[in-house]
């Protein structure tokens, strides 16, 4: 039951299970039968990838070479399979708290912290009472679905993010910052270069403790500062110079 009663949960279901567990191998063993069946071809062409291997598979008896190219195909689907299900979001809802969990990692915020809730891209945002974010989770879940389970236990679902205005874009030296955060920025942006996903995660964490609120849009950094951090006299800004 929703509404005021049991939680409501939200998440890929046992559709996304049955996908990740079932298409990405069968699709891998398709594409290795694939590449098993054609490794003579692609071991003549002079610009393929891995001409040697290609040209090895190809000397090997048909029967060894399709089992061992659909093995190593459905291997590589139960890879996927196994990061697609360590990265799975289920969202728990109900009146007091919501529980986030992404792969082994669940964390609680309570109702009585947040302000409002609503959805920036694929991202669910909370925000607390200082308009710092409690927490924005990124996940391919159904809109609809987060809408309709937030606004059942009664929790303050906005259509956008009320502060989309009042971000302006990350360069180095620009002032306005808190003092030191714009080193944090450099830092953060050579992870988002480097594609180090966790060392992003824990730099937005302490410039959220330093009162600027990021977001991204792709490779590119935009921020905007909470309402105490705001106020005027309460930080000293960075030095431009």
């Amino acid at each position: 039951m929703d509404g005021h009663g049991a939680p409501t949960v939200v998440s890929g279901g046992p559709a996304e299970l049955a996908l990740l567990w079932g298409g990405f191998p069968a699709l891998g063993a398709g594409a290795g039968w694939l590449l098993a069946a054609g490794a003579g071809w692609l071991a003549g062409l002079p610009w393929a990838p891995a001409r040697e291997l290609f040209a090895l598979v190809a000397g090997l008896p048909d029967a060894r070479a399709t089992v061992a190219g659909v093995a190593v195909g459905t291997l590589g689907g139960l890879v996927v399979a196994g990061l697609g299900t360590a990265e799975r979001v289920v969202v728990t809802v109900d009146r007091e708290r919501v529980r986030l969990r992404r792969g082994g990692t669940e964390r609680a915020v309570e109702r009585r912290a947040v302000r409002a809730v609503f959805l920036d891209g694929g991202a669910l945002v909370l925000l607390d009472a200082d308009d710092g974010e409690l927490a924005r989770e990124r996940s391919d879940l159904s809109g609809a679905r987060l809408r309709s389970a937030f606004r059942a236990h009664g929790w303050p679902w906005l259509g956008a993010d009320p502060h989309r205005d009042a971000y302006r874009r990350w360069v180095p030296g620009l002032p306005g910052l808190p003092a030191g955060t714009d080193a944090l920025l450099r830092a953060r942006q050579r992870a988002l270069d480097r594609d180090r996903g966790d060392e992003a995660r824990e730099l937005r964490g302490e410039l959220a403790r330093c009162g600027v609120v990021v977001r991204d849009d792709g490779r590119r950094q935009w921020w905007r500062l909470t309402r105490s951090a705001g106020a005027p006299g309460d930080v000293p800004a960075d030095d431009p110079g």
